[in-house]
């Protein structure tokens, strides 16, 4: 295929493996989440695409394994400056195709996607070994790298939560396939170019496109993958496990969220506010907002009229405009998945406090929306909805809050608002893999990452990355000459 050329960034729609671009006999079209125009046709990953890339990052293996962190980390390092070299063009290529404000881009996204590949190299220098001293003998633990490794990304967030994964993966000593999301994969096929340009070894770093049902279907049922990472919906994460459990090969799985915001009798309540409109950002497509709202009954009436406020004030347009606050949803699908939910709750009996419709703007864009009168079974209170779309309940004391927020069969992440001792008293009893207090979106690349029940299983982030990405094997050399014997005395 030729170069696509998307608002002056040239970038390529075929695949890199082992070193060089491949094409495909069939693509797929590509739409910008914007103004539904097409983008252009990407290589669809064929199986001999998908076996050509494990063949050769298994053939990289050993010798990038073999490196060192040491000697990995100058490679790694030169890769997150390529990214930093072509930070106009990520910013600019993921908003068109995924939909993501540039100036989040431009202020977060973009540098984080550095941090992330920079931070880890650096941090895999602490983890080579380990001892332990014990009377019987010296332990050395080591933390060896798995092999080959399989990395799925979600449309949400492509860039930053593929360079979040490829960092700890890549600096352990694998060598890492990135299938990227079918609706948004163009900053995956340029990171490709970042890693060439830095001098990554053929075979290290490839990238395979296509959709999950082929190309990310082939790939996790390969007995020559040693590790799966995937962050994406409960559903594909249950036909990754399968085929994953087939070769018993273990697997990291960042899942969906349903997250509670409490709002305490004892809140600040414009505080609160103002950080709940921050839930619409992104459309509201991002895992770890709190988008179930339970507020204390006394303060409800203050805390609803404050958030409105501020959800009147947010600009709904286009992602590339320094003014947009909220942008469009990722694909047509999407728009109606996330209408059909507004609907049916409202049809149910549940009230409109705002939104609740399209939004004029265009096709793909949704008003930032609230309901209330729900009750816990609802299936808008108990499934994700990723859209711009919140609910609100209220509550009588913290035992009904926390069992409102316990209640449902997600556990990613949560916010409290409230006195802080009571705010996080109340936070360390909901079941969640994190909780902000009187805060939101606080991330350091030291601590866990993860969530419970079916928000995921494993931890990513610090130690935690680097015990999923290895093989944690303990050497043991006996401290005194070592006689057998099947004495039982």
């Amino acid at each position: 295929m030729t170069m696509l050329d998307i608002d002056g960034i040239a970038v390529s729609p075929d695949h890199y493996i082992d070193g060089r671009r491949v094409p495909s006999t069939e693509s797929f079209e590509l739409f910008s989440p914007i103004d539904q125009r097409p983008l252009g046709r990407i290589a669809e990953g064929l199986a001999v695409h998908t076996d050509a890339a494990i063949a050769a990052a298994e053939q990289a293996f050993p010798a990038w394994s073999a490196l060192g962190a040491a000697e990995r980390k100058p490679l790694l390092d030169r890769f997150a400056e390529e990214i930093g070299r072509r930070a106009d063009a990520f910013c600019r290529l993921e908003s068109v195709d995924a939909g993501v404000l540039l100036s989040r881009m431009r202020h977060g996204v973009v540098p984080r996607a550095m941090l992330n590949i920079g931070w880890f190299a650096q941090h895999a220098l602490s983890l080579q070994e380990r001892p332990i001293e014990t009377e019987q003998a010296h332990h050395i633990v080591r933390h060896d790298p798995a092999g080959v490794v399989v990395i799925i990304t979600p449309w949400n967030a492509p860039l930053m939560l593929s360079t979040w994964k490829l960092g700890p993966a890549l600096a352990a000593g694998n060598c890492c396939i990135l299938k990227p999301p079918e609706w948004a994969p163009l900053t995956c096929s340029l990171l490709a170019d970042a890693a060439h340009a830095a001098g990554l070894p053929p075979g290290v770093f490839n990238v395979v496109q296509g959709t999950g049902a082929r190309t990310g279907a082939r790939l996790v049922a390969d007995p020559r993958v040693a590790r799966i990472s995937f962050t994406g919906s409960v559903p594909t994460a249950k036909l990754i496990a399968q085929a994953a459990g087939a070769n018993l090969v273990p697997c990291s799985l960042e899942l969906g969220g349903k997250s509670p915001f409490i709002v305490l009798e004892d809140a600040d309540l414009d505080g609160a506010a103002a950080t709940g409109a921050l839930m619409y950002r992104n459309a509201g497509q991002v895992c770890l907002a709190g988008t179930r709202f339970l507020v204390h009954e006394k303060v409800a009436d203050a805390f609803t009229a404050a958030m409105r406020g501020y959800v009147e004030k947010l600009t709904v347009g286009d992602p590339r405009e320094e003014s947009t606050e909220v942008g469009p949803i990722i694909h047509p699908r999407q728009v109606e998945r996330v209408q059909g939910f507004v609907q049916r709750a409202v049809a149910g009996g549940a009230q409109l406090l705002w939104g609740g419709a399209p939004h004029d703007f265009g096709a793909q864009y949704f008003q930032p929306t609230m309901l209330t009168r729900l009750q816990q079974t609802d299936e808008i209170v108990q499934n994700e909805v990723f859209g711009p779309v919140l609910t609100l309940q209220t509550f009588s004391d913290d035992d009904e809050a926390i069992a409102l927020a316990n209640g449902t069969d997600y556990g990613l992440g949560g916010v409290c608002y409230g006195a802080t001792a009571h705010a996080t008293a109340v936070a360390e009893r909901v079941r969640t893999g994190f909780i902000w207090v009187n805060s939101f979106g606080i991330r350091d690349l030291a601590a866990p990452f993860g969530g419970i029940k079916r928000s995921g299983i494993g931890r990513e982030g610090g130690d935690w990355s680097f015990e999923f990405f290895c093989d944690i094997k303990d050497v043991v050399v006996p401290k005194k000459p070592f006689k057998a014997s099947f004495s039982h005395r």
